[in-house]
């Protein structure tokens, strides 16, 4: 088997798939430099779903080059009740009173993004591709805020995505996030326990 043809038609998913390898360990680490990988990461996977007709993706990963600046700024100068000066945000549980709005905020975007699919792209799965976006919305909130929870929308959304990016043929990014719902469940369990010893 030649080696090159294969490299050259899935370099850029192989490229990103090492980067989402570093991003889940240094999250898994709770290390503020993986927003900048988050950056990086996001930026070449616009083309790479788009280009595959994962539209939504796509635009998700648009977000989330966005976001991840967002993320960073928040990691390195927002405050939590409780919050000593000069102290790294600590990792907590969302509070009760955010669960209904973030509900609500979810059921929004995956209308609208399911909408925006169905009414201007040839998008061939529109309900799993706005249902992963809307979800990775409000986990990429969650990470900001240092949410324990955030490690739950990751765990549907990876699973989700695991199936989507086998059925359009990007075989290394369905393996990257295969890999992610296992170590996504390690990371709920490794920031429980950060969580109690913070």
């Amino acid at each position: 088997m030649d080696l090159y043809p294969f490299i050259i038609e899935h370099g850029l998913d192989i490229f990103t798939t090492v980067l989402g390898l570093l991003y889940i360990w240094l999250e898994y680490k709770a290390h503020i430099a993986l927003w900048l990988v988050g950056i990086i990461m996001p930026a070449l996977d616009i083309y790479l779903y788009y280009s595959h007709g994962l539209y939504g993706d796509a635009g998700m990963a648009a977000y989330y080059t966005i976001a991840a600046i967002y993320g960073y700024a928040v990691w390195k100068f927002g405050k939590k009740k409780g919050q000593g000066e000069g102290e790294e945000m600590p990792i907590t549980h969302m509070p009760l009173r955010l669960y209904l709005p973030t509900l609500l905020a979810f059921v929004a975007i995956w209308a609208a993004t399911y909408f925006v699919l169905v009414t201007w792209t040839n998008s061939t799965v529109p309900l799993l591709d706005a249902f992963t976006n809307a979800l990775s919305f409000v986990g990429l909130w969650a990470l900001a805020r240092k949410y324990v929870e955030q490690w739950i929308c990751w765990i549907v959304v990876d699973l989700i995505c695991t199936y989507l990016y086998v059925v359009k043929g990007i075989p290394f990014k369905a393996f990257l996030y295969s890999l992610y719902v296992v170590i996504a469940i390690l990371g709920y369990r490794k920031w429980q326990k950060m969580m109690k010893k913070e």
